[in-house]
């Protein structure tokens, strides 16, 4: 303990040169200190910016994804009914084209109607209803 302790000087013993120049460089450092908040709030900005346009983008993906599905499925759905109108079309140009014969014409009448050509017997079987 024999030596000589130092004096460590406090901040209140500590006193500020207050010229121009210190005065300059304060307002320097205060405008970069400025600019460093103004380019991080920026960022931020521009980062949430960013992540709400992603979500958009991404949003406005899935439900066209999910509309292009939907109308995948009534294509599949119109194209099994078009299927059918075209088998049914057959069906009837076929229709139409035994209707043009006569002969046809009158197997036709001769089975619904019971009508007989000249000399043919008509012979009716006991159906359900007579039993």
């Amino acid at each position: 303990m024999g030596e000589k302790q130092r004096n460590i000087p406090t901040r209140k013993q500590i006193a500020s040169i207050n010229t121009d120049y210190v005065r300059s460089i304060e307002r320097q450092e205060n405008r970069i200190k400025a600019k460093k908040v103004r380019l991080a709030r920026r960022l931020v900005l521009f980062t949430i910016l960013s992540f709400a346009l992603v979500g958009l983008l991404v949003s406005t993906l899935l439900n066209s994804k999910s509309a292009y599905e939907e109308k995948q499925l009534q294509k599949e759905q119109v194209a099994q009914e078009l299927e059918q109108v075209k088998e049914e079309q057959e069906i009837l140009k076929v229709q139409i084209s035994k209707l043009n014969d006569d002969e046809y014409i009158g197997k036709l009448l001769r089975k619904q109607y019971f009508l007989s050509e000249e000399g043919e017997i008509i012979f009716t079987l006991p159906g359900k209803e007579e039993k």
